[in-house]
């Protein structure tokens, strides 16, 4: 049976989402931003009318402002659009058991064999999937048909809003070829910058390019992109539900006010600190290797990382050893404001697979952290029950730089 994949993609999501519980935005042009006063104020969607304005996703406030005078602007509400997302994906699985979520708004759907199953064309059962979510949830979707992932998720980009592109071996040549190649996925600036020096400015025109030239101008690394090009894709599309075991675990944060005292930065350390470990113990994972990244107000990065004797996901030990990782290549101060910090941690195994090296840590340190693991396994417990918010760890709250 020939496989078939579906991509649906919600249309305008985040903006979709606010209009749901206040249809009044739909008649005015509307963009979901950060807050401002946080210092976050992107713009990360926008209804039709902000984009026939011409206000594009990463504007800054005052851009979006700039371009259209009288747009309105919804703070993000992002535990109201994971639900509605849920909700969409509760359809998509009705219909499979291989959904793939690609981001909050776009999920890949192997629909191998539900043609013949519902007895409806894939076109039609792809439309059917469109005036569902529209009916049910009240959003609109667009969905790429084809036989791999990528040309079922360039399908769902061909035509929007609300649409059906079905893309075939037949086709594909007449609907793919004629677009800029900056249109196929996989290809950025600088490939695409690249491509056109050497008059290639099209889909069609790096397909048609011996295989053996593609390599020798774009690397090997960079190869894949001409077998997309020609449709030749055998990605395939995970089950509902499918995990894969995370390879890093970090969070970071930009602070409400720049971080100037070392104060500011344990506060700030600490809470990260306390999310990394957090997400650790819920994948059941430890890890060795820590790292530390710093923003400064003219948005360069500074960044380091230490590999540990052991494995860990405690709270107390990676705040500590962050803290020396900034110590090391920060001098914290007023010459050296922190706009941002990301905590990090890497080289996970499951917890249970690890050995101690004992002779490494000592008797006493070990004990040290064995304590430390029961006060900190008991606290998860305690918010696993009462809330992720019921206990503190480390830190209290400090509402000037946005730690609340």
């Amino acid at each position: 049976m020939k496989p078939l994949i579906f991509h649906c993609d919600c249309n305008n999501f985040f903006a979709s989402c606010e209009c749901l519980t206040n249809p009044a935005l739909r008649d005015v042009p509307m963009a979901v931003a950060g807050d401002p006063e946080n210092r976050v104020g992107i713009v990360v969607a926008k209804n039709q009318l902000a984009k026939l304005a011409g206000v594009r996703t990463t504007d800054t406030v005052w851009q979006a402002r700039k371009k259209c005078p009288n747009i309105v602007f919804v703070t993000p509400r992002h535990r109201f659009y994971k639900e509605i997302s849920d909700k969409v994906n509760a359809i998509y699985h009705e219909y499979t058991d291989y959904v793939e979520p690609a981001s909050i708004d776009e999920s890949y759907l192997d629909m191998t064999g539900a043609p013949e199953y519902y007895k409806l064309s894939e076109r039609a059962l792809a439309d059917r999937l469109r005036a569902r979510v529209k009916d049910e949830i009240g959003i609109t979707i667009s969905v790429g048909v084809s036989y791999n992932k990528i040309f079922a998720k360039m399908g769902s980009d061909y035509k929007k809003p609300d649409a059906t592109t079905v893309i075939t071996p037949e086709n594909y040549k007449d609907i793919l070829w004629p677009l800029p190649v900056s249109d196929l996925m996989f290809v950025g600036r600088a490939t695409a910058a690249l491509l056109g020096k050497k008059g290639i400015t099209t889909i069609g025109e790096l397909a048609q390019l011996p295989r053996a030239e593609a390599v020798a101008l774009l690397g090997q690394s960079e190869s894949s992109i001409w077998d997309y090009a020609n449709g030749l894709d055998e990605g395939t599309v995970k089950p509902w539900g499918y995990r894969e075991s995370a390879k890093s675990v970090s969070h970071g944060m930009t602070f409400k006010r720049n971080l100037v005292t070392e104060e500011e930065v344990r506060t700030g350390v600490s809470y990260l600190a306390d999310r990394v470990a957090s997400s650790l113990r819920f994948n059941g994972q430890k890890g060795a290797v820590v790292s530390v990244s710093i923003k400064s107000p003219e948005l360069k990065l500074k960044q380091k990382q230490t590999a540990l004797e052991h494995y860990t996901w405690l709270q107390h030990e990676i705040a500590d050893v962050s803290m020396q990782l900034i110590n090391d290549f920060w001098r914290i101060g007023e010459q050296a404001p922190i706009r941002a910090i990301t905590i990090g941690i890497s080289k996970l195994i499951m917890s249970g697979e690890e050995t101690e090296q004992v002779s490494l840590l000592g008797d006493e340190e070990s004990e040290k952290r064995k304590k430390q693991d029961k006060i900190e396994s008991a606290i998860a417990a305690l918010r696993r029950k009462t809330g992720s918010k019921a206990v503190t760890l480390g830190f209290g709250k400090n509402e000037d730089i946005g730690i609340k």
